[in-house]
Parts: C-alpha cells; sequence; structure tokens
C-alpha cells in the first residue's frame, strides 16, 4: 500500500470516529425518550418481526445473551417491553413490545429523523447514495 493511500485511509477511520463521536455526543444531548440507541433498536426489531427470544435478539444486535438481558431489563421494567412464556418450550420466554413501547418508539422516531437531517441533510441524494454504497460495502466486507 502506498504512502498515500496509507495516509488517507487512516485520514478516513479518524474522521469517521470523529463523526461517530459528535453523533453520539449529539443523541445523548437531545435525547428526549431516555433509551440508547439500541434500547430503541430492540424496541424497533420487536414492532417490526413480533415476538423474539433473546438469543434471536442478540444475534441480530451482534452482542450477547448477557448484554440483552440487561437491555431489555430496563425496557421491561419501564413497561415497554413484556416476556412471553415459549409455546414450545414452557422454560424459555419470548419478548414482545407493549402499548407503551410503540407510543414510545413512535416518539423516538420523530428524534431519530432530526438527528438523521442534521446528519445527512445537506448531502445531494448522489451523495447519500454513494455514501450509502460505501458504508454498505464496507460492511460486507467484514
Amino acid at each position: 500500500m502506498s504512502k498515500k493511500r496509507s495516509e488517507n485511509i487512516v485520514s478516513l477511520f479518524e474522521i469517521f470516529v470523529s463523526l461517530e463521536r459528535k453523533w453520539m455526543n449529539d443523541w445523548n444531548h437531545l435525547n428526549e425518550v431516555g433509551l440508547s440507541k439500541t434500547h430503541i433498536l430492540i424496541l424497533q426489531i420487536l414492532e417490526t418481526e413480533g415476538l423474539k427470544r433473546p438469543s434471536i435478539l442478540a444475534e441480530q444486535l451482534q452482542i450477547t445473551t448477557g448484554g440483552v438481558t440487561v437491555l431489555t431489563s430496563k425496557l421491561i421494567k419501564d413497561g415497554f417491553v413484556q416476556k412471553c412464556q415459549n409455546e414450545r418450550d414452557r422454560r424459555a420466554y419470548n419478548l414482545e413490545i407493549t402499548d407503551s413501547g410503540k407510543d414510545l418508539l413512535h416518539s423516538a422516531r420523530s428524534q431519530i429523523n432530526q438527528q438523521i437531517q442534521k446528519m445527512f441533510g445537506m448531502l445531494s441524494d448522489d451523495e447519500i447514495q454513494n455514501l450509502r454504497d460505501i458504508f454498505y460495502k464496507c460492511l460486507m466486507e467484514q
């Protein structure tokens, strides 16, 4: 790899890390729903795909089942998710979004859309498509 290419890749990584930190700080600063992005993602998955076993959520989120337990414990305690007995295996349980969880998710979507506009609103349609393609390619190469 040429020195120039290597420098550009390192610079790209530094910019990406800075953007990620900025976006996280913006989320935390403007967060009106009081949940992390991962909490919101869990609610989104449960609303879109229905009942899920914690182990399946862990696979989808690429975290441990213990991590899912910690995250969903808060959602259960706050009434946004509930445990349902698994019909096939009485020892296991599924997670289900509640009506309160759906309401919260609706509020969160508005906040997320505002942040997305702030993050990418200045880009042209072609730039958005190119960036999407690049991010997707990076994701698939892992």
